[in-house]
């Protein structure tokens, strides 16, 4: 199966403006005082290749090409975003791109690009095998990732689920009104979180309910939930209660707008638990989004390196 992954447009495009920024302090951290190593090398002008030695999908590209521009470098790329690195036995490193500036300032971005593009290329990467793996198994609708993500890194996570073709699922808290358990114990029921979120909400923000029976979805429809999820489900309990709330629908008479895009009344979502080893067990064509956090918490990263080109003599 392909590993290529067509945007409509440029992910890049989707950044905030307060992006660079963050750029400019994780500069700031590597780097608070002197820079010896700097001293050592000096602000020769200088080459160097960076190379890709594992397997997966390139994701970061705009974090590295602004980490080396506020660093007076330039960066030539040899491969496009959302690419397959795919080093073999006979080529086991890839030319991913080229980095020319001062030598001083090569070192300074070595570490935080090197690591800004491991960390999103590794998620990139294993979005893609999952969201692979769930079409191969007929599955035809949403792949998603969650809200767990890294205080101070989550524009980066994010942006390796879009390069890696899934959902990124609701950014922050601002996002969608998700009500959990928490929220449901704390305002004493379903009905009664969802009926006070949709008060402040308005027709812009989803309400998005956790549930943890087939009478707890039902319940939160019945409230005016826009979407439901099965949360921590077995295959087969959440297979009978999909499938129960379709009928729930049909018998609404909402089946007689199938077919003329019309949405359903509310969706179906499933997590808890899921990864790539379980998922295909639980796939299911009556749930619309499977949402899990095994795509980007404790994903193996991709190695780069990054190489100044001796001098000839």
């Amino acid at each position: 199966m392909s590993t290529e992954i067509k945007p409509l447009g440029r992910y890049s495009d989707l950044l905030p403006p307060s992006w660079k920024s963050v750029i400019t302090q994780w500069l700031a951290e590597d780097t608070p005082s002197f820079d010896f190593g700097g001293f050592v090398v000096g602000q020769g002008e200088e080459q160097a290749i960076l190379w890709g030695k594992s397997e997966g999908v390139l994701a970061g590209v705009p974090f590295v090409d602004e980490i080396f521009a506020q660093l007076g470098c330039s960066i030539v790329w040899h491969l496009e975003e959302g690419a397959a690195v795919s080093p073999t036995s006979e080529t086991p490193k890839i030319k991913v791109a080229t980095v020319t500036g001062p030598a001083r300032c090569l070192l300074l971005g070595e570490r935080v690009a090197l690591n800004t593009l491991a960390r999103c290329s590794g998620i990139a990467w294993k979005s893609r095998k999952v969201l692979q793996l769930a079409r191969k198994a007929g599955y035809n609708g949403i792949i998603a990732g969650t809200r767990k993500t890294t205080p101070g890194f989550r524009v980066v996570e994010k942006y390796g689920m879009l390069v890696g073709g899934v959902d990124m699922h609701r950014y922050d808290l601002s996002s969608m009104v998700m009500l959990k358990d928490n929220h449901i114990w704390s305002k004493g029921s379903i009905t009664q979180a969802v009926h006070a979120a949709k008060s402040v909400a308005g027709f812009a923000l989803r309400v998005h309910v956790e549930c943890q029976s087939l009478a707890e979805a039902r319940e939160a429809i019945a409230a005016g939930a826009d979407i439901i999820m099965l949360d921590n489900f077995t295959p087969t309990d959440l297979r009978v209660a999909a499938a129960a709330l379709k009928k729930d629908w049909v018998d609404a008479g909402g089946d007689k707008f199938a077919g003329s895009g019309v949405a359903k009344r509310c969706l179906v979502e499933v997590s808890g638990g899921l990864t790539e080893e379980n998922l295909e067990e639980s796939l299911c064509n009556d749930v619309d989004i499977y949402s899990t956090s095994a795509i980007h918490q404790g994903v193996s990263t991709v190695d780069f390196s990054l190489k100044v080109q001796p001098k000839k003599k």
